[in-house]
This record gives C-alpha cells, sequence and structure tokens, in this order.
C-alpha cells in the first residue's frame, strides 16, 4: 500500500498531505539517503516549474538533502526531461522535479529520476517510502559532512543546445511561423529560444508565468487559445505543451488539434522509412486509438499497449528494445534523444517531416481515422468505486454489449480521485451508450471513506 507516491511521483495539493514541507524534507533526507552509494561526495539536480508553492517545496528538499550530506544543484524552472538530461549529463545521484504537470497552479507533485535520468522503478519507490516512515535522526551526517547547495547558471542553455540536437543536420525552420504555447510553465523560455535559433518566427503563447497561471486557459490541457492563435496569426503549426514540457499536441495549419496518437504514426512512419525504428513496434498505452493500431499494421510495425502512464510505457520500451513510444494525451517518449516523455524533441520530429515534405501540417500530420472513442471521469469521494458489485456487473454488461465491436477501459486515476471511463467502437452510438451505462452505474455508488 503506498502512502506517498502515485504514478508519476508524488502529488497533491500544495500545504495538503502529501505535498507538505515536512513530507518534502523527509522524501529528501530518505531519497539522498536511498541513492547514497559509495564514498564519493554525493549530488543531486533540483528543478522546478513555474508553480508558486515551487518556492516552499524547493527549500524543504534543500534542507532535507543537505541534511543528509547531499549537494543540490539548483537549476530553477526548467522541464521535466531536461532534469533527466542534465542528471545524466552532470552525472549526479538522482535527479528531482518539482511540478504537478497539467494539473492547477494549487496542485503541486515531486518527481524522482535515478543517475541514468530514468524514472525510479516501484522497488526504488517503496524503499524510499520504507525510510520516510521510519526515524531518520541517528542517520544524519555530522556537521562537518552537511551538504552544499550551488545554482547552475548555464542549464536552460543546455537543455536548448540537446533538444536541437535532436533535429536533422541540415535542415532549418526558416520561413515558417509557429505559435508555441508553454502553459505559463517550465517551458517559457527555453521552447521559444530554441524554435527560434533553428530559424522560425516565433508567436509565444502562455509564456508570462506569475506563479498561478500555469495550465489556466493554456496549454495542452486547454488548447483553445492555441488554436485560435494559429489562424489569427497565419501560421504554420501551433504546439502546445504542459505545465512541465513532457507531453505535446499540436494545432495544424487550420487550428485543427492533433493528438499523441497522430504524432506517433507520423514519427513511426517517418523512422520506419529512415530505418531508424527499432523493436519491431511503437509502445502505447490502453488508451490509444484502435486507429493507430491498424495504421501501424500497415508499416508491419507492432503496437504494444501498456497501463496508463509514461514510466509504464518507457519500462516496456526498456524491455523491448523500442526507442519510440508515447500516450494518446501527448507524452513521447523517443529514447534515441530522451529518458522521458518530450514535448520540445517531439515537436521538432513533426516540424523535421513537414521541412522535408514542403507539405501543410494539415495534409501531413493526418495518417489515419480514429475510431469513434469517448473519455468521461466520475469524480468519487471516499473508496474507488470501481470493486463495487453493482459496478463489477454493469462493466461485465458493457463487455458484453462490447464484444467484437469495441472495447470498455475503466482506471482509476493515480493523481485525482477519479474513475476514468473510456469506450472506443466502430459505431459512434455504441460509444455513447455504453459510456452512460458504466458512468451511470459509477455515480449511483457511494463507498464509506
Amino acid at each position: 500500500m503506498r502512502h506517498f507516491f502515485g504514478t508519476d511521483g508524488i502529488r497533491g495539493k500544495a500545504n495538503q498531505f502529501p505535498m507538505t514541507v515536512e513530507i518534502a524534507q523527509k522524501l529528501g533526507q530518505a531519497a539522498g539517503l536511498h541513492f547514497r552509494r559509495g564514498e564519493h561526495r554525493h549530488s543531486v539536480l533540483l528543478g522546478k516549474d513555474t508553480r508558486l508553492s515551487g518556492y516552499m517545496i524547493e527549500s524543504a528538499l534543500v534542507s532535507g538533502f543537505l541534511s543528509v550530506g547531499m549537494d543540490v544543484t539548483l537549476v530553477g524552472p526548467l522541464p521535466t526531461p531536461a532534469i533527466a538530461m542534465l542528471t545524466r549529463s552532470l552525472r549526479a545521484d538522482l535527479g528531482v522535479m518539482i511540478s504537478a504537470s497539467h494539473n492547477p497552479f494549487c496542485d503541486n507533485g515531486i518527481k524522482l529520476f535515478g543517475p541514468d535520468g530514468f524514472k525510479l522503478s516501484d522497488q526504488d519507490e517503496a524503499e524510499i517510502e520504507s525510510l520516510m516512515e521510519t526515524d531518520l535522526h541517528d542517520r544524519l551526517a555530522p556537521p562537518e559532512q552537511i551538504g552544499r547547495a550551488s545554482r547552475l547558471n548555464d542549464a536552460a542553455g543546455r537543455y536548448v543546445e540537446s533538444a536541437k540536437a535532436s533535429f536533422p543536420r541540415g535542415l532549418r525552420l526558416d520561413g515558417m511561423k509557429i505559435v508555441i504555447d508553454c502553459a505559463n510553465g517550465s517551458a517559457y523560455r527555453v521552447a521559444p529560444t530554441a524554435l527560434w535559433e533553428l530559424g522560425a518566427e516565433v508567436v509565444r503563447v502562455g509564456c508570462a508565468p506569475d506563479g498561478v497561471n500555469i495550465n489556466a486557459g493554456c496549454g495542452s490541457t486547454q488548447p483553445k487559445a492555441l488554436c485560435e492563435a494559429v489562424v489569427h496569426h497565419g501560421a504554420h503549426l501551433g504546439i502546445a505543451l504542459d505545465g512541465d514540457a513532457d507531453r505535446v499536441l499540436i494545432a495544424d495549419e487550420t487550428g485543427h488539434l492533433i493528438d499523441g496518437d497522430q504524432i506517433l504514426a507520423l514519427i513511426a512512419q517517418s523512422w520506419a522509412r529512415e530505418g531508424r525504428l527499432v523493436g519491431g513496434a511503437v509502445v502505447a498505452t490502453v488508451m490509444s486509438n484502435l486507429g493507430l493500431e491498424r495504421f501501424l499494421e500497415s508499416l508491419n510495425v507492432g503496437l504494444e499497449r501498456t497501463a496508463v502512464g509514461d514510466r509504464y510505457v518507457v519500462e516496456r520500451m526498456r524491455e523491448r528494445g523500442a526507442n519510440v513510444g508515447g500516450e494518446q494525451s501527448g507524452h513521447m517518449v523517443l529514447t534515441d534523444f530522451a529518458t522521458t516523455g518530450d514535448g520540445l524533441i517531439a515537436a521538432l520530429q513533426v516540424l523535421a517531416v513537414l521541412v522535408e515534405q514542403g507539405r501543410p501540417a494539415s495534409e501531413v500530420c493526418r495518417l489515419f481515422e480514429p475510431w469513434p472513442q469517448m473519455l468521461r471521469n466520475v469524480r468519487y469521494s471516499g473508496e474507488c468505486p470501481l470493486e463495487a458489485p453493482s459496478v463489477c456487473e454493469r462493466q461485465k454488461e458493457v463487455e458484453r454489449l462490447l464484444a467484437g465491436r469495441g472495447r470498455l477501459v475503466l482506471r482509476r486515476s493515480g493523481t485525482e480521485p477519479l474513475v476514468r471511463v473510456m469506450v472506443e467502437a466502430e459505431d459512434s452510438a455504441l460509444v455513447e451508450q455504453a459510456v452512460s451505462q458504466m458512468c451511470e452505474s459509477l455515480e449511483r455508488v457511494t463507498l464509506p471513506a
């Protein structure tokens, strides 16, 4: 039973369990002790997004790490993939990102990366939790071994260069007008800079963070502003990142949105044509559309499905040796260039195809017709209703209804008290009927806290 870690680190409302100063400090101590291996001077790289509560959580983590003898390198607001990249580049023992990703500003979270730049395994998280639940006073560093904190001033520039290196040599973005929406989050400086240095005319949206406007009416979870800006400015493409820039959605020149499944299809097709796609498959989650699966089959490329969450995508990619994976929501993991989802690098792969083909995004980025799909969230209080007998029975009924014609996916959110209901079928009326029946059953159930 996990008390702190969810599907993507620790996340919750700032100043409430588990995102309190006390827990952040204890996490710093426990994670620092867990990654103290050997007699060398140990270090941790610490970044954050633009949330107001980031200052508070950052200070608590720093004090925890220093108290167990780990040196801390602060880099300020940077994308999550930048933290993963810099952790490896600087040979740090641990990387930490303070962010609640696409959640509103009142939430915050803590993501941990090992020295290889990959998110921690379930075993590592379980061992850190075990340490957090014990008294660590006897394991604190003696006064002469307390850690030191410093700031890396050129961290942003290092990430920009790393992202640009993923764009094919010999290509430039000259003559392209690109709208970039950074969700008032961690990429508000680095993403526009990278596009501009590659030659694009850049129109900025969501690039003026004030501590409370992250993901507010902007970014990949609310892309209306991006789509409107693309049409208004006559841009060739729009790029929407989320608060920590590990996911991306695209808007074509007509303002029409392109989701993660279409982006996966485009990158897979391009890389397969160039002989760069390895592992014989693309890795996605149970939420990816069956239209994507059928399209990949036409390329003689398989589709491996995992549970929802980019960490599970990455785990399967590593097991299979695949180098392309992602989620319909926009997490794109391209392990030739990054160890975690990187929205900017994925967008640059799309832009490379547009430049090479000289065709508009509306033609290039629509490679398959999605099956009708509907996703609806049901909020609950107390215990998750998925185990209720009436819900289980209704689930069986809906699965019989969809047999051979579609599929049902029920899952509990790892970050909010929500049950996510997804139905996909060839017939849109059948999709709506199945979703309505399932949600009605969930909404009727109230389990004791």
